[in-house]
């Protein structure tokens, strides 16, 4: 029997999403040593399946004052330290004919009280900011909200934290269980979904940011404390950007009420569906339709648009004693359960908030931590800007064919024509990006850069990096044509709820080049002893 694989760290993260990573660069910023693992990718659950949305808080102002005010504070913060993540384009929150003049009257008010700041437009000033909006606004305010790339954000997390102190990130690391020793959880057994393995993880701390899976996760410990509502939320990704900034309904949150524009696209969204497991989901017709019905009468372009892909992801929300499970109602602050009146003084779970107030989850997780380890460094990252690391920019839109173009270098071939993804870029990643494998899959590479989310959605290049990836040594088996399967059986679960208008004619295209050139239609040619199912989220 082969020998696990064993690690000690200070504190070992689970979870790789926004939250995770921004306590383990919390910590790696204290001087702690973490070791950060997930059970898929970065970025694999809520903290890539959302809008991109840097909330000003605007749309929690009638119902939850505090969770608002956070939320302008940690946007406000991280437009300073982050800018590089961000596009401060500014929103409007705005009511057309038939809504509550009562809510809308009200929202000034709201806003004072969250302390964000709030300016009043005519119907006529805000179409002149925004022209796609129709002559049946009735009122209309403006707001700080801007839009941030998570996936940048998460993976300039994890680069900074590396770079500090030795701290780790480990893909497709699944937490199997816990050894406890007294009050302590003395190793957490793992396996590698990759290769089968065993792993071994000894750490002074354990923290649990493990998004909708927490609770899971905390039972596995034994712990009771954790009740969350799975709240599942559907958008829909229009082929051009259609707004300045961000628009929202002014009304309360409904289905249908928020465009987002997200660097040359606009995603449109989204819905809310209390789902008993957050792992069986999937975008359908119906919520499509009624996302696309309501946007509409907000922004009536939206009905003659080309949309690309439908995508969802699981919002982990608190359930309050006695709460029924509404997504709606649900509180969307945080919670920090130090599980010590379950027994433990080494394990702790964050969950709940929102990926604007990732940064605050963090620092009062990192607080603890930090305490319980002795350590009395106090916290940077709302001080210290995140910095960029050279393969951690190619999520931006246009920042690879800006490369390219500034180059000039006729040699670098161009893998994805959508996006203008070059070989020099899928290289870079390949070899430097957090996360980096031996046999990287096309779903990682796509998840660090613009591959496959141009109008195509990777119908041309998942066979041309697929191919790249093969020359260059990085495939020299079957397995590669799996990963190309993979990628792209995930990329149809989001297209086949938009498949009308222009878009049918290339998935047609699509599978011409699929079934008919690589025969992907046949037999697995590499069945992976491991699977390692993809994301059904994606955040542009």
């Amino acid at each position: 029997m082969t020998a696990p694989r064993v690690y000690e760290t200070d504190v070992l993260v689970i979870g790789g999403g926004a939250t995770g990573s921004g306590v383990m660069r919390d910590l790696a910023l204290r001087g702690i040593q973490c070791l950060l693992v997930d059970r898929r990718d970065l970025n694999a659950g809520a903290s890539g399946g959302n809008h991109g949305l840097l909330h000003s808080g605007g749309r929690y102002v009638a119902s939850d004052t505090e969770t608002a005010a956070e939320c302008r504070r940690e946007g406000a913060l991280l437009k300073r330290l982050a800018p590089q993540c961000i596009d401060d384009c500014g929103g409007l929150f705005v009511a057309v004919a038939g809504d509550d003049d009562a809510y809308a009257s009200a929202f000034p008010a709201h806003c004072e009280a969250a302390g964000i700041p709030c300016q009043s437009l005519t119907p006529a000033e805000a179409r002149a900011r925004e022209p796609a909006l129709p002559a049946s606004v009735t009122a209309a305010y403006a707001v700080p909200d801007a839009t941030i790339d998570p996936f940048r954000l998460v993976l300039e997390n994890v680069g900074h934290a590396q770079s500090l102190n030795g701290s780790r990130y480990l893909p497709h690391v699944e937490v199997e269980g816990f050894e406890r020793a007294g009050d302590r959880i003395a190793v957490t057994l793992c396996r590698d979904r990759r290769s089968g393995e065993t792993v071994r993880i000894e750490a002074r701390q354990v923290v649990n940011a493990a998004g909708a899976w927490a609770r899971h996760i905390a039972e596995m410990a034994g712990c009771t404390d954790v009740k969350l509502v799975y709240s599942k939320g559907t958008l829909i990704i229009s082929n051009t950007r259609l707004s300045k900034g961000v628009i929202n309904r002014l009304r309360r949150p409904g289905d249908g009420d928020i465009l987002v524009p997200g660097g040359t696209v606009s995603l449109l969204g989204t819905s809310s569906v209390t789902v008993p497991d957050p792992d069986a989901i999937e975008p359908t017709i119906p919520e499509v339709d009624r996302i696309l019905d309501e946007g509409a009468r907000m922004v009536p372009a939206l009905a003659a648009t080309r949309f690309v892909r439908a995508f969802c992801g699981v919002r982990p929300l608190l359930m309050a004693s006695g709460a029924t499970a509404d997504g709606r109602k649900a509180s969307r602050g945080f919670a920090l359960f130090d599980h010590e009146s379950e027994g433990l003084a080494n394990f702790a779970t964050i969950t709940g908030g929102k990926l604007t107030t990732f940064r605050l989850m963090a620092e009062k997780t990192a607080d603890l931590v930090a305490r319980r380890l002795g350590n009395s460094v106090a916290c940077q990252t709302d001080v210290v800007p995140l910095p960029s690391g050279g393969a951690l920019r190619w999520t931006e839109p246009g920042a690879a064919a800006r490369d390219w173009y500034r180059r000039g270098d006729a040699t670098d071939t161009v893998l994805c024509e959508c996006e203008m993804v070059s070989r020099s870029v899928v290289d870079q990643i390949v070899d430097e990006a957090p996360g980096a494998e031996d046999h990287m899959s096309l779903t990682a590479i796509a998840s660090r850069s613009r591959i496959g989310k141009g109008a195509c959605q990777g119908a041309f290049c998942a066979l041309r990096v697929t191919s790249h990836l093969y020359d260059r040594g990085v495939y020299d088996s079957p397995e590669g044509l799996a990963q190309m399967r993979d990628f792209i059986t995930e990329r149809y679960r989001g297209v086949r709820p938009v498949l009308w208008g222009a878009q049918l004619p290339q998935a047609e295209l699509a599978e011409i080049l699929h079934v008919g050139l690589a025969g992907l239609d046949l037999a697995d040619p590499a069945p992976a002893s491991a699977p390692d199912p993809d994301p059904a989220g994606e955040a542009q």
